[in-house]
């Protein structure tokens, strides 16, 4: 948790530890025997809520948080590189369940920033039997 302190503090802050790059991660995402690869860009802070923000409405009845809109923004704001192409609202729309639960794995694990690792990350989506 971040804290403030009204004392001036004698250490070197160092910003670049705090803002984000341009290193783009690839992943490997697995549907049951089927895998491809994405690769993805980090969102910024700022970005991130910015799309949060869009995808709150508040009224007079009270607040209402769009989690499909936040999805469908996030996949096409990281996802850079796909078997698709371009990753667009059209595209969003015409995939089945389970390719859509897959690639919602990928905006919970973008949002984790603390990994750093020079191969691929797997994600894995299970097929699902009906």
């Amino acid at each position: 948790m971040a804290t403030v302190k009204s004392k001036r503090t004698t250490s070197n802050f160092d910003l670049s530890k705090y803002q984000t790059n341009d290193k783009l991660e690839t992943k490997i995402v697995e549907i049951g025997d089927d895998s491809f690869e994405v690769t993805l860009r980090p969102l910024s802070w700022f970005r991130r809520n910015q799309l949060v923000s869009k995808c709150m409405k508040i009224d007079a009845n009270g607040s209402n948080f769009d989690g499909a809109l936040y999805v469908r923004e996030v996949l096409k704001e990281i996802i850079v590189s796909a078997p698709w192409g371009k990753t667009t609202d059209g595209f969003l729309l015409s995939i089945n369940t389970e390719l859509g639960e897959a690639l919602e794995t990928l905006v919970n694990a973008n949002e984790d920033e603390n990994e750093d690792e020079d191969e691929p990350e797997e994600i894995k989506k299970d097929s699902i039997d009906t």
